[in-house]
């Protein structure tokens, strides 16, 4: 069975990283969204509340689990089984810091392996960072998230 690792912030989480998820679990046997803690960020929604949102946003997808981990990535791949990091790739940016972070990781835990998959053409622009500053701003975000993470962002948008 192989196993892929799914790392990020997902915050929030957003149609472009859901694609990422579906074409990862058509692939692999397992995808494991990881959703990490840092200490030293201060997150818009709290990591508990994120793996929620993105336990019901991903709900019909049989072969996906939610999980938070703190620390590297490569020890908690280690840790759940996993011989594959994925990772969304939207624009050429984000290959230069990817390509970096797959080398790093490859150093740290030669095992593992990173599987880079491209957003389709209509999610490349939406970010996390993104759709908080629509939020913020009191834009309509319902087209870059999934419904339950509008749903509940929405509900929240008075105390934000």
């Amino acid at each position: 069975m192989t196993i892929a690792i799914y790392p990020g912030s997902f915050d929030p989480i957003t149609n472009g990283h859901i694609d990422i998820l579906k074409s990862g679990a058509e692939i692999f046997d397992k995808v494991i969204i990881a959703v990490a803690y840092n200490a030293d960020k201060n997150g818009f929604l709290p990591v508990s509340t994120r793996a929620e949102l993105i336990q019901e946003s991903i709900k019909d997808i049989p072969n996906v689990e939610v999980d938070c981990f703190q620390g590297l990535t490569v020890e908690y791949a280690k840790k759940r089984g996993a011989s594959v990091l994925l990772r969304g790739l939207r624009t050429s940016f984000d290959f230069e810091y990817e390509l970096q972070l797959s080398q790093t990781n490859h150093a740290l835990y030669d095992s593992i392996k990173t599987v880079f998959l491209i957003t389709k053409p209509e999610y490349n622009f939406i970010s996390s960072s993104c759709v908080r500053e629509i939020l913020l701003n009191k834009g309509d975000i319902s087209g870059f998230v999934p419904e339950p993470v509008a749903k509940y962002l929405n509900s929240k948008r008075d105390d934000i």
